[in-house]
């Protein structure tokens, strides 16, 4: 087989490899032929996608707007009809996860939560351990209040701005 028939075999095969990518929806495909001694093919067919990033958080039960609630910043400026309230994300007094990985509610399995509804928290009080990397990252309160949810469940993975409790 001359070099130019095995160049155009390669290119009609890396044509149907990228075909096949598309078709069944991948990012990634890697294929090596052999054709002999010292004469192979090694294909790495890839394609960038825009990752839709879905996050495991329980489904969000209806908050009732608090009359009073205390919290500080830019948010008590919002019109409560203009939040959405199904989002806990949106709510002023959610906590999110300053990283992506695994949530610990306790120091170890088995151990009392750092955090449970309707506890009184100080700021700086750890309410959770988040696993990034085999390092253990201690979620400190923001600010002082109270633990009115929480949402996200121990040893459970956890998104970066995912809401992870929330205190009033």
């Amino acid at each position: 087989m001359s070099n130019k028939t095995t160049h155009d075999s390669d290119v009609d095969f890396i044509q149907a490899l990228a075909e096949l990518l598309r078709a069944n929806d991948l990012t990634e495909l890697q294929v090596k032929r052999d054709y002999g001694e010292n004469d192979s093919l090694n294909v790495r067919v890839s394609r960038h996608t825009q990752a839709v990033v879905q996050t495991s958080v329980p489904a969000p039960m209806p908050v009732a707007p608090a009359a009073n609630a205390a919290s500080s910043g830019p948010a008590t400026s919002i019109p409560v009809s203009a939040q959405n309230s199904d989002d806990p994300a949106n709510h002023p007094g959610a906590v999110t996860s300053p990283m992506v990985g695994t949530v610990y509610m306790a120091a170890e399995p088995g151990g009392a939560p750092f955090a449970t509804v309707g506890q009184q928290v100080k700021e700086g009080d750890t309410l959770l351990i988040i696993e990034a990397m085999k390092t253990m990252n201690h979620i400190p309160a923001p600010r002082a209040g109270t633990i009115k949810r929480i949402l996200v469940e121990d040893a459970g993975p956890v998104e970066f701005g995912a809401p992870l409790m929330i205190i009033e």
